[in-house]
Order: structure tokens, then sequence, then C-alpha cells
């Protein structure tokens, strides 16, 4: 049966999905049976449209790579908002891949909200809803028979969640411990070669691995929220957002780093919840890391978590945590396991 599919959003993330679609329509089709059909996309900047027939899907791409609006799409409706568009095209999966408010979830927590309302699956890379709203969410999906996939909301297409969830089935995962925001360890490692936290942060703007206000990833609001994630989802925490304590790396000084490697460690922005008693303990802040241990090595924009489980001990997955290829990646896997 083919997927008929609908963009919510179509920003970096959404296209790069959607070249890897097109890239490998043959091979996903033959090896995986995933027949799809694009039929609407509707982004606040790039304009909206909707064919029940399906969107071709190059021409589209065309037109966003020329600065033509989507809303001169040959054919179709156009002008739809994100919500019309999920309550009256014929898509039965969700791409939900808008920017999204960490503290209120939102415009993402609506668009969810409302398509697992639709029975129609989703699939998203958007932080917000599962930070805040996750347990609602998974209920509704369940009340109206219909799935709701996050792999790429904490490492990108780097299967954290994935490889917690189903390849450590039957553990129990006691502790998660991990570096989850590659601007900060890109800075992290300039640092250690002598550069300063300014300049540093400059590189790493210049890189695109920083945006122009930085204060998410510095101050550790976005592993914050992974953190958050990682907790109620593999430990069942049910915390919210303010229980995470946080600290970013803006204090820390060349001086620091000097130190710890004098001490024979490494400062690393480390996002971890751990079972104690009947609760999780979750928190994000630098960390000096001994040498010898599997994080202490992973630098420059990667992202890396070790698990600690009952039956193997520590085990840690290494990776990308963003770009446009590795988060749409994130979202093929998703749309697979449907």
């Amino acid at each position: 049966m083919t997927q008929k599919l609908a963009f919510i959003g179509f920003g970096v993330v959404g296209q790069g999905l959607a070249e890897i679609m097109l890239e490998k329509e043959k091979t996903l089709s033959e090896k995986y049976d995933f027949d799809f059909q694009v039929v609407a996309i509707s982004d606040i900047k790039l304009g909206s449209v909707y064919d029940p027939k399906g969107l071709d899907l190059e021409e589209v791409l065309d037109m966003v790579e020329s600065g033509v609006s989507l809303s001169e799409y040959p054919d179709g409706k156009t002008g739809w908002e994100p919500i019309k568009t999920i309550e009256e095209s014929n898509a039965d999966t969700i791409i939900e891949v808008t920017f999204t408010d960490m503290e209120t979830g939102g415009p993402a927590l609506d668009h969810v909200r409302t398509a697992l309302k639709h029975g129609k699956d989703v699939v998203s890379t958007n932080k917000g809803p599962v930070a805040q709203k996750l347990e609602e969410l998974q209920s509704l999906a369940e009340e109206n028979d219909v799935q709701y996939k996050f792999e790429g909301t904490v490492l990108s297409g780097t299967p954290a969640l994935n490889l917690a969830l189903k390849t450590l089935a039957g553990c129990e995962i006691k502790k998660v411990k991990g570096i989850v925001n590659g601007t900060t360890n890109y800075i992290l490692s300039k640092m250690e070669e002598g550069m300063d936290y300014e300049d540093a942060l400059q590189k790493a703007q210049e890189l695109g691995y920083a945006e122009a206000d930085p204060t998410g990833d510095v101050e550790g609001v976005d592993a914050q929220g992974k953190t958050l994630i990682l907790a109620n989802t593999l430990m069942d925490a049910g915390l919210d957002l303010k229980e995470v304590e946080r600290e970013g790396i803006t204090g820390l000084t060349l001086e620091d780093i000097e130190d710890a490697k004098e001490e024979g460690h490494r400062w690393k922005l480390i996002a971890q919840a751990e079972k104690k008693g009947d609760g999780v303990d979750a928190k994000v802040g630098p960390e000096k890391i001994p040498l010898d241990h599997p994080l202490a090595g992973v630098m420059g924009p990667t992202n890396a978590i070790t698990y600690t489980t009952d039956h193997l001990g520590e085990v840690t997955i290494i990776g990308p945590g963003a770009g446009k290829e590795e988060t749409g990646y994130a979202l093929l896997v998703d749309l697979l396991s449907l």
C-alpha cells in the first residue's frame, strides 16, 4: 500500500528527507516495500500546495531551489494552512518538521496533536512536543490506533532512541550519559587546542555549527530538552523541563581546560539521567571526563551517548547529531518503521 505523506514545514530537514526519498525511491520500494506519494506541503515561508493524486517531488524541490513559491505549483489547491492540511488532506502520515518552542512545544505541538486526533501517523524531529507532552501524545496515538515517531529529536540520524528501545530491549537502562549538542562539543574541542571561547564560538558560527544567537546551545537549553526526552522515553521519568537541572559552557575558561588536561581529564557538556530510588535525576552541565571514558574521545561536532544497562554494562553509540541529510534520514527510519 502506498503511504500518502504530507509535510508540515519544508525547510532544510524536510528537503533533506525529500532528496533521500527521490534518490532511493526504487530501493525503498523493492527492498522495504515502501511506496509513497507526497500529497501536500505546507510551509510558513515557502507556501503550500495540496494535490490528492500526488505532487511531483522533483519539481517541488526545483521550485524551492529557484525561490519560487509552492503556491505557484501548476496543479492542486494552494494556500492551505498547516492545520487545514492535516485535517482535510488525504495524507495518512504527517511529517512534522516546523520550528518549535521548547517552553510551550508550539506550534509543532498543535500539529502533532491534531494529526493524532484525526487518525494520522506522525513522524517528527521536533523536540518541543516530546519534551512537553509525551505522555499525552502517546495516549492519543494509542486511542486512535496510530503511531508517533520521533527518533530524530535526540541525535538526528544516529539511532539513539531505537538502540535503547529496540536493540537493547530486555535490558534495564539505569543511566544515560552523553554529549548531545555538537555546537558546544566543537567549541570545547577548539578551546582544548588553545582557542578562547569567543573565537571558538565565532568559528562554530562560520562553519554553520552555531546559530547567530547561540544561547540555546551554549547555555544548555538544547541539551536540556534532549535529556528530558531520554529520561521520559527510556526511563518513564515523567519529568517536566524545569526539573532537569541546566548549566551551559559559558563559564568555562582556557585555564579550566588546561587544568583538566593536567589531571588527565577533558571538559564536556554532559547530559545525563539516572535512576535513583523510585525516581530519575536528570541534569545538563559541564563535567570533567577521564580520558579513558568513551565520551572523552568524542571531538568536534560529533555526539555520543553511553547507556548503563543491567546485562551489558556500558554501551556507547557515537555519530552525527545534526545535519540536513542526517536528520532527514532519521525521518526515513521512522517512516520505514511504520
